[in-house]
């Protein structure tokens, strides 16, 4: 049986520019809606279920940055890119804050946006029109990382994490062998209110390396990206001889 297409929501302003990647993604092989407002957005999603948002952060009325966040506080995580003119850290890092999964800053081409929303897509793991699920028990060398309960198992002993380490590991451990950037480990950790502090995210993945890692010094899961941030590496074991 064929697949279907992934179906995206390009949400755009700018009546030329919503037409053109429409065009361009329709072209691509995906099913688009587009549309002009985050109210229509917000309106539209639980009736009729994207695989992906495009969403502008400059729009009238309701902000695309207003929209992430509130699908983000309902417990949606559709997967989101922003769209934003602009090119300060401080603003792309809000982005990431709110919840969204990546940004492409004016201007851009289209193909930069469709490489963005193909890897995003395979980062969050699902055939088009399938839910996300967030709950599997994952190991990790000699524990198990146990998402319902916030904790590692393994080793006679249980581990709970802080709510910084949970959501660090959550978000490396279900993009195995994708680089995850600092600021999007700082984003999924963090509220808005605290300091945005790299080394913030760089004392966390210390004390996780130290509850997971045989050698904490050399670490074989929670690997790092230089000049990027870090990636998690399952260790799949090699089958007995028989």
């Amino acid at each position: 049986m064929e697949q279907k297409p992934y179906h995206l929501y390009v949400v755009e302003d700018d009546h030329e520019m919503r037409e053109m990647l429409g065009s361009y993604l329709e072209k691509q092989g995906m099913a688009v809606t587009t549309m002009a407002s985050a109210e229509e957005l917000l309106r539209r999603i639980h009736r009729l279920r994207p695989d992906l948002v495009v969403l502008d952060v400059t729009l009238p009325g309701e902000s695309g940055l207003d929209a992430c966040q509130r699908l983000r506080a309902e417990g949606d995580r559709v997967p989101i890119i922003l769209l934003t003119a602009r090119t300060e850290e401080v603003d792309r890092v809000l982005g990431l804050e709110m919840g969204a999964d990546d940004y492409l800053s004016k201007p851009f081409s289209a193909r930069e946006l469709l490489a963005r929303i193909r890897a995003v897509l395979r980062r969050a793991g699902t055939l088009p029109g399938a839910a996300m699920t967030s709950d599997r028990e994952v190991p990790i060398g000699d524990y198990t990382f146990v998402p319902a309960t916030r904790s590692l198992h393994g080793n006679g002993e249980l581990k709970v994490l802080s709510t910084v380490e949970y959501a660090m590991l959550a978000e490396l451990v279900g993009n195995p062998h994708v680089p995850i950037s600092r600021e999007r480990l700082l984003a999924v950790s963090h509220s808005r209110s605290e300091a945005l502090l790299a080394r913030t995210v760089d004392v966390a993945v210390m004390r996780l390396r130290k509850m997971v890692e045989p050698d904490p010094a050399m670490p074989r899961y929670i690997q790092t990206v230089r000049g990027h941030g870090y990636m998690f590496v399952p260790h799949h074991p090699r089958a007995a001889p028989t």
